[in-house]
């Protein structure tokens, strides 16, 4: 799915991402056939409530994907800028595009002081790059650089179209099972003709392997993304050939968040997919890690510290 940049490939984590996406394809397979096999079993012919689904559901991931930069913008109060407005920031952004070979991405600033970041858009060409103020005024100019070298291998990556692809089974699914529940409710479920008991039996079915395919497809798109994160990092330390820095970045921003109060980090929810640090207080819990969208700072730290020490035994000593 990555475009041609000079972003380093990981097939590790390659591996890992191409095998969940293969288990999500596999899933909606099965999903599609015990649907089949339901209404088969219940001689319901009328398949129009999985239809809507599909329509609701393909249409939803159609605005996602094709308007995800203007969704984030407005949900973050966000402001594009020019060079004249920010000129350290297109700086950077600049020398970062040219050393990864990639089209820029238009600049954008949050008027907040959540320190964070994201990136957004279906591919190089329209994409934007989002800093919050707080995260300009926080973070030294390598540390920045770490941080947005991370959001570009997102773009470079097309991020935003895997994640799109992978949650489609998850919002059909999620959709059946609305639809079902309210067709229960108003009399959906009696059929026509002599099929009342039949037909009444369609909806809850319909339900509960909607239910478990969404939880299924939840849990799978979670771990995809805590991938995604991961290359992420380990894409934008390599392109700047400065783990620590990113390594220096992740404790300030998440230090930063872990002392901002819990309502105002509830603002920034609908945003923790795509920001570079969950918007949420630490939690070594591993079930919340199990739903969190992002792997932990431990385990981020760990992996860039692993590439530093890489790149240290690969350099030549200087002296």
């Amino acid at each position: 799915m990555a475009t041609r940049t000079r972003y380093a490939p990981d097939r590790g984590l390659t591996v890992r991402m191409t095998a969940t996406m293969f288990l999500l394809g596999l899933v909606f397979v099965a999903f599609v056939a015990l649907i089949i096999g339901i209404m088969s079993a219940t001689h319901q012919s009328d398949g129009a409530i999985i239809v809507v689904a599909l329509i609701f559901g393909g249409g939803s991931a159609f605005i996602s994907l094709f308007y995800s930069d203007k969704i984030a913008l407005a949900a973050a109060g966000a402001r594009e800028v020019s060079p004249r407005q920010a000129p350290e920031l297109h700086a950077i952004v600049d020398r970062l595009c040219a050393l990864a070979d990639m089209d820029k991405p238009r600049v954008a600033i949050a008027p907040t002081a959540l320190p964070n970041a994201f990136a957004t858009g279906r591919n190089s060409k329209n994409s934007v790059l989002c800093v919050t103020e707080g995260i300009l005024t926080r973070l030294e100019p390598e540390e920045l650089e770490g941080v947005l070298a991370h959001e570009l291998s997102h773009v470079a990556h097309k991020d935003v179209q895997v994640m799109t692809y992978a949650s489609l089974l998850a919002i059909v699914a999620g959709l059946l099972v609305r639809f079902a529940f309210y067709s229960e409710i108003f009399g959906g479920g009696r059929g026509r003709g002599g099929n009342n008991s039949q037909a009444a039996l369609l909806i809850p079915l319909i339900m509960l392997a909607s239910a478990v395919v969404y939880a299924i497809s939840f849990l799978l798109i979670r771990v995809l993304s805590r991938y995604r994160e991961l290359a992420a990092d380990r894409s934008g330390a390599l392109l700047t050939g400065n783990p620590a820095a990113l390594a220096s970045a992740l404790q300030k921003v998440s230090g930063s968040i872990a002392r901002i109060p819990t309502k105002d980090l509830r603002s920034a929810e609908p945003l923790n997919a795509l920001a570079f640090a969950p918007a949420l207080k630490p939690n070594g819990q591993s079930l919340s890690n199990l739903f969190s969208t992002h792997p932990s700072l431990q385990k981020r730290l760990e992996q860039l510290a692993k590439i530093q020490a890489q790149l240290n035994e690969t350099t030549p000593d200087a002296r």
